[in-house]
């Protein structure tokens, strides 16, 4: 049995219901909260400090008894959560997202005056029983959407850290499961979306997308001059038809273990302009040695395609690794890029790889034939400088 529900405080002579005070019963937290009616139904929206929610809120794991289903909730992804405390634990930190909880019954809420006619929210009090003594599928609340940042939250080094939270009461779990899979059914920011807006972020940012900040910042700029202008697919460029994906793959790749790696700075930035500099000149190279092949998709040429910008750009780290932007020669690049002529079959004919023979478009944009490419046109390439 849960703790009994603490009385409302008794309404004033003017009718509203005042709330009772916060240090009144030490087993409850007491939140300033809006009532939202929504049809027949009401939701609370509140704020509270995350690092106490999983004292009255727990997570209903998935699991099968039988034939019977129990729960709702994926396991913790503790690379994410590691990820998200580390993220909180930054300086200047902000987690916009709202918790969303299920409660159940003994959850109440005490309105600070009565509803306006018409009006939709109510002003007033939250009342959440807290009792550690109990088990956690016998708390208060369920977890609805949020646990990873919940759980990055309650292990991070913080005194306190408040969040928006957003309530509904509700002791059916079948309803709780609508609710999960409404909330996590949205489709997420398409990847060129975030590639193109990271460049013009500020402010910490996960550890995964830190990373990409510099790379995409690369990859935005080649899409505005040289070989590459106008032809990377993007939310700016939409009649592009290289993949932003291959590309970035390409450019990431050459930053941390290629021959973009001494542009690099130790904070995640990078010398923007030589950058550019070395990639023009490598990939104009590639243009100049086969200009067919370039202007057309990857449906029709594999020199566009995910597996080609992505072997050729292991065949620039050969080539370039330790040359500087400025030492680079067009000419020997294109004279050295030539050697791979008879070798290439980018749009029509078959590839004659060591292990065996496959047509032009049998290469497909997977690791395996990525590494079977890049191997094959390696082994063609001068020796020397």
């Amino acid at each position: 049995m849960k703790q009994t529900q603490a009385q409302a405080a008794p309404g004033s002579a003017d009718g509203a219901v005042r709330p009772v005070d916060s240090n009144a019963n030490p087993n409850e937290l007491r939140v300033p909260a809006i009532e939202i009616q929504q049809g027949k139904r009401r939701i609370y929206t509140f704020a509270v400090d995350g690092t106490q929610v999983h004292e009255f809120a727990a997570v209903s794991r998935i699991r099968r008894d039988h034939e019977q289903l129990h729960g709702y909730q994926r396991p913790e992804a503790l690379a994410h959560v590691r990820a998200i405390r580390r993220y909180l634990e930054s300086a200047d930190a902000i987690l916009p997202n709202a918790l969303v909880l299920a409660f159940d019954p003994t959850v109440r809420f005490i309105p600070r005056e009565p509803t306006a006619p018409g009006a939709f929210a109510t002003l007033g009090e939250l009342v959440i029983p807290i009792d550690l003594s109990l088990p956690p599928h016998q708390r208060s609340a369920w977890m609805v959407d949020g646990q990873q940042r919940a759980a990055a939250l309650r292990d991070a080094d913080l005194d306190s850290f408040p969040v928006a939270a957003v309530g509904f009461i509700s002791d059916a779990v079948a309803e709780q499961r609508t609710q999960f899979i409404l909330v996590n059914s949205t489709k997420p920011l398409p990847k060129g979306l975030i590639h193109e807006l990271l460049p013009d972020t500020t402010g910490p940012l996960p550890p995964t997308l830190a990373r990409r900040r510099l790379p995409a910042e690369v990859m935005v700029r080649l899409n505005t001059t040289g070989p590459f202008a106008g032809r990377i697919k993007s939310p700016t460029a939409p009649d592009g038809y290289i993949q932003d994906t291959s590309v970035m793959k390409m450019i990431e790749h050459s930053l941390h273990d290629g021959a973009l790696y001494h542009y690099r700075d130790t904070d995640g930035t990078g010398d923007i302009k030589r950058i550019i500099v070395h990639l023009n000149a490598f990939w104009s190279a590639v243009r100049d040695t086969w200009p067919e092949d370039w202007e057309l998709p990857p449906r029709r040429s594999r020199l566009t395609h995910g597996v080609g910008i992505a072997a050729l750009g292991y065949v620039m780290d050969a080539l370039t690794d330790g040359i500087t932007a400025t030492e680079l020669s067009p000419h020997l690049l294109r004279e050295r890029l030539e050697c791979l002529l008879p070798h290439t079959a980018w749009s029509s004919g078959h590839w004659n790889l060591r292990d065996e023979q496959c047509s032009w478009n049998g290469l497909q944009n997977t690791t395996n034939d990525i590494s079977r490419l890049a191997r094959h046109l390696q082994r063609t390439l001068p020796t020397t400088r």
